[in-house]
């Protein structure tokens, strides 16, 4: 069993809001950096880290919402839930506010279009890398199987997340390794 430390309601509200503040592009990037943070820190498992990434694609709605909550629930509890929901969640809605207030007078001009395509594809390495520090501890055929069949379902047939998460549950549980 891996011990886990317990901080403080405002330190785990500081890391949430930190993030919040500093990270662009989605929630992809936003997972990619709370992973380094609440992993690093000891406050909660990779086990518990990738559950709450799991469970939280499955469910309706804003998914960085729902692993937020579910992260700081697993670290503090109901109130480790609130604070990471409102600290993360906050700093982002009012950017975004302003973002979209300022893009009707920038659309038009092409410097600004650039910077966006930029963003764009800079966002894109980022989610790889949240993709990555996710699968490159369980990193084998079965992972790879089960990555690219996830990724052709989703890309290519445009199966939803539920089904695409729930078959791979299954063979996960009939596929074990042998030990």
């Amino acid at each position: 069993m891996i011990n886990v430390t317990k901080p403080s309601l405002a330190s785990l509200t500081g890391v949430y809001l930190k993030i919040g503040n500093t990270t662009f592009g989605g929630g992809d990037p936003t997972i990619a950096l709370l992973q380094r943070e609440l992993t690093g820190r000891g406050w909660i498992t990779r086990e518990d880290f990738a559950l709450a990434y799991s469970l939280a694609r499955v469910t309706p709605g804003t998914n960085v919402l729902a692993f937020c909550a579910a992260t700081g629930a697993r670290v503090l509890g109901l109130g480790g839930a609130l604070a990471a929901v409102l600290a993360v969640t906050l700093p982002s809605a009012i950017l975004a506010v302003l973002l979209t207030r300022g893009f009707e007078t920038w659309r038009a001009h092409p410097w600004a279009m650039a910077a966006l395509g930029g963003t764009v594809a800079a966002v894109s390495g980022m989610m790889w890398a949240s993709v990555w520090l996710l699968v490159r501890p369980y990193l084998g055929w079965r992972v790879l199987l089960f990555t690219g069949g996830a990724f052709l379902a989703a890309w290519k047939f445009q199966v939803t997340p539920v089904p695409v998460i729930l078959i791979a549950a299954l063979a996960g549980y009939v596929w074990t390794d042998k030990k």
